[in-house]
């Protein structure tokens, strides 16, 4: 902004003492100082903005404007406050450094006019920022990537003075500008995302404003380039797999110009996206590939020279054939109008992707595919590149749960449920049949718990819970209310806690005194609680066959 455009500015109360012939100078900020040599914190084309504390008689005036000068400032502002009026020997001093001059009404607070320019020069910035957005968008829009979100991630922080990031719907770090110092925690990326999920689902048009600790951020959504926040849609297709742009500011005072700006980010933002999805193609179609060989009961040479084909894609460079996990995935919606397929597809890529690794031509390792409302993973583990040292173990299925479990749970925000499982790792194509049955066995039992969010893994299925998801729901209702409604009925008048009791004494193998222990209880107490138990129950907790039929009912429940 123009020094002239200060002047003419009457609720500003500016009055000019010198310098007429100046006043097109541009002001690039502001800085309040009474500090007799505040050269260390300028860095050109300030508004100084003095109170006169520093001046102790006449001759301080010229050391002050000389330095002021010398580090290129734009004009002087002082107050009139302290002395009534401006001292004639500074307004000799700026004249001789030809700096501008005003003199500030004892009316008219500093921080009104801090924030009268700040307002004005972030507005010039931002258009000039928004031009170069535009320029960067048309050169993504039109030719190979240019260089990814960091590059306008960087605009902002050098233009704009704003931290940013972009975070995946699971709250993993996708982008950071290089300059925006430390990364954000994973503990806040994933309250942010969860954040976001959960603000999305109320359909409110962001950003969304959110406060960690101390520091407020402000959330944007990064929706596909092809559809835009006003298109209809069922917020439940997509809210799973939108990124979103993480802004260290509140947003709640901008102008419309920089929130539109910052819009217009998210766009350019989305373009990169879209091109992250569209280069997993390839790997959904070897997937989608494998897949209907592998459930048509096509020959394992068959299937084998498919993975050969995929192996390479996967992962590059690799020198023997990887072994192979199978990861089944589930998204289902109350009321089933929502197509689930293709969002447990984009949210099983997301959860799969490699987080140890850098730039996203190496992120994905994993060929997605979904059939119905049902997505299946492919998942290579190297045998070569020492990372999974263990071919047997590979991904865990409570491991890929342990980070996004918030996030998630927020999207689905009482109306969905995602459930997950994990084969165990197979060493050739004739065991890709028995692995994809075994994750789909694995996600049935996940399915019988209680939770948005539940993964389960092979390790499971030599265990009785196996059987859980195979008993009628009418069943399962009847049989544990006949067990554990007395009990919940009694805890609800008495207070007994006779429930935990049970699940305690069940979880201690009958044990009095490790119990007792553990529910820092007396002996004589809990033996009393056990009593009231078999009492209103009729049962006995001597009996193994009592002790199991409690246990399944616990589990059940």
């Amino acid at each position: 902004m123009r020094l002239r455009a200060l002047l003419d500015t009457d609720a500003l109360g500016l009055r000019l003492l010198g310098g007429e012939d100046e006043l097109e100078r541009g002001v690039r900020g502001v800085m309040t100082t009474d500090l007799r040599d505040p050269s260390r914190y300028l860095s050109g084309g300030e508004l100084v903005l003095t109170g006169l504390a520093w001046r102790r008689d006449a001759a301080d005036s010229e050391p002050f404007v000389r330095i002021l000068a010398q580090a290129g400032v734009a004009a002087v502002a002082a107050g009139t406050a302290e002395l009534g009026d401006v001292p004639e020997d500074l307004v000799v001093a700026c004249a001789r450094h030809r700096l501008p001059l005003f003199a500030v009404h004892e009316s008219v607070a500093f921080a009104t006019i801090t924030e009268h320019v700040v307002r004005q020069v972030s507005g010039e910035r931002a258009g000039d920022l928004a031009a170069v957005v535009d320029r960067h968008r048309r050169m993504m829009t039109s030719g190979p990537a240019g260089g990814g979100p960091e590059v306008v991630l960087d605009l902002l922080g050098s233009d704009l003075d704003l931290r940013a990031w972009v975070l995946s719907p699971t709250g993993r770090l996708i982008a950071g500008a290089r300059t925006a110092g430390p990364a954000l925690p994973a503990d806040v990326c994933a309250g942010l995302a969860a954040e976001q999920l959960a603000a999305a689902r109320t359909g409110r048009r962001g950003p969304h404003r959110v406060t960690r600790g101390q520091t407020a951020y402000s959330l944007f959504p990064v929706r596909g380039s092809g559809r835009s926040a006003s298109a209809p849609h069922d917020v439940r297709e997509t809210v799973l797999s939108d990124w979103v742009l993480v802004v260290e500011a509140d947003a709640g005072d901008w102008a419309e110009e920089r929130l539109d700006l910052l819009h217009g980010v998210t766009q350019l933002i989305a373009v990169e996206r879209d091109r992250r999805d569209a280069a997993r193609t390839v790997r959904r179609r070897l997937a989608q590939e494998v897949l209907e060989l592998v459930q048509t009961g096509a020959a394992p040479a068959e299937i084998a020279a498919r993975l050969r084909v995929a192996a390479p894609v996967l992962l590059p460079g690799l020198g023997t054939a990887p072994h192979w996990q199978v990861v089944v995935a589930r998204v289902d919606w109350d009321g089933g109008e929502v197509d689930g397929g293709p969002v447990a597809q984009a949210l099983l890529e997301e959860i799969l992707v490699d987080p140890a690794s850098t730039g996203p031509e190496h992120s994905d390792r994993v060929a997605v595919a979904h059939t119905g409302d049902e997505a299946i993973a492919l998942v290579p583990l190297s045998s070569v590149t020492g990372e999974h040292e263990d071919s047997g173990t590979g991904v865990l299925a409570d491991a890929l749960l342990a980070s996004v479990r918030d996030p998630l749970t927020a999207g689905l925000d009482g109306d969905g449920r995602l459930t997950l499982g994990v084969s165990a790792a197979v060493h050739s194509a004739e065991g890709l049949r028995g692995a994809l049955e075994e994750a789909r066995h694995a996600r049935r039992v996940a399915a019988a718990r209680q939770g948005r969010v539940c993964a389960a893994g092979h390790q499971e299925l030599a265990s009785h819970v196996l059987l859980l998801p195979f008993v009628p729901d009418d069943v399962r209702r009847a049989f544990t209310a006949r067990l554990l409604d007395p009990l919940r009925d009694y805890d609800r008048r008495h207070r007994a806690e006779l429930i935990p009791t049970l699940e305690a004494f069940l979880d201690c193998d009958g044990s009095w005194t490790r119990c007792a222990s553990r529910l820092h209880l007396h002996v004589n107490t809990l033996r009393y609680r056990v009593g009231r138990i078999e009492q209103l129950t009729g049962r006995d907790l001597s009996r193994l066959e009592d002790k199991l039929d409690f246990f399944l009912a616990l589990r059940m429940s």
